[in-house]
């Protein structure tokens, strides 16, 4: 006789990494004044390429990609006047589920004049994977927040396709306890709306860049519309102004194609909430 054990999906093997980090401005300069964290998550160095007033931080998961069951927690609070450039080393990779959700939940404030970027590299999402990303935004009334999201369905080095798992996406912004902002998103692995005209029309690429600094000013949004797609008569983009949140998108089937499209918005955008010119980030060069 042959007997099979039956794992516990809860028990298997996971990680639980949550990273907080608190940002101030004192004398001229943001700096990471609090910075705790648990399991596989940290940041792993500051930068100031822009001189003192604008502080970079790089956020590494040292696993290299998140795996069924695993839970990631990011909390940051920008004080008063700071401001912080958040990004990451490379591409984040999550990988077949085995029958286990991975989750990431993030929380963002950012107080009175204070500036927060979000503005990570891609994120893959294996075929198979079943994934949880969800993110609020607290703005106090005079803050300014620019974040965007790139999503890669599938390995586009092997041809691979999201044929099955499920990808659940939300946003909220709230300025002064008002929401302004909710986008909540649910795509299945294989469903019609990966191929609809309607929905990803056929592409594995998708990406959204929201800033949220008040009213968009009309040059600004001509200067928008004016920029093209960065792989022409293949992705698609366009901007939307709404009376407290301008957005950006990108679909196609290249997240460089997305990343320098949004490089091209964000440049755009930047000297107005935040007084300064657009400088990349020295590890996207890496």
């Amino acid at each position: 006789m042959h007997t099979t054990a039956v794992l516990n999906p809860i028990a298997l093997p996971h990680w639980e990494a949550e990273l907080k980090l608190g940002f101030i401005r004192r004398d001229g300069r943001s700096y990471l004044a609090q910075r705790h964290h648990r399991g596989p998550l940290v940041v792993q160095k500051t930068l100031y390429p822009e001189g003192e007033s604008v502080c970079h931080a790089i956020i590494l998961h040292p696993p290299g990609g998140v795996a069924g069951g695993d839970r990631l927690k990011i909390s940051v609070n920008a004080g008063q006047d700071a401001h912080a450039l958040l990004t990451t080393p490379g591409a984040g990779k999550w990988y077949k589920a085995n029958g286990r959700e991975a989750s990431q939940h993030v929380e963002f404030q950012v107080d009175d004049n204070a500036v927060l970027e979000w503005l990570p590299q891609e994120t893959i999402v294996y075929d198979a994977a079943q994934v949880v990303w969800d993110t609020t935004v607290t703005l106090a009334e005079s803050a300014r927040y620019a974040g965007w999201e790139i999503t890669c369905l599938g390995r586009q080095a092997s041809s691979e396709q999201f044929q099955s798992g499920s990808l659940r996406q939300g946003l909220r912004i709230y300025r002064s306890s008002r929401l302004i902002w909710a986008e909540h998103g649910k795509l299945d692995g294989g469903a019609e709306m990966l191929l609809s005209p309607v929905g990803l029309h056929g592409c594995s690429v998708y990406a959204t860049f929201v800033v949220a600094a008040g009213s968009t000013p009309p040059q600004l949004l001509e200067g928008c519309r004016a920029v093209p797609a960065a792989d022409p008569g293949q992705g698609r983009v366009g901007v939307t102004a709404l009376p407290e949140v301008f957005v950006a998108r990108y679909l196609g089937n290249s997240a460089q194609a997305a990343r320098h499209y949004f490089e091209a918005i964000w440049a755009v955008w930047r000297p107005h909430y935040a007084g300064v010119a657009a400088q990349r980030p020295r590890i996207w060069n890496t």
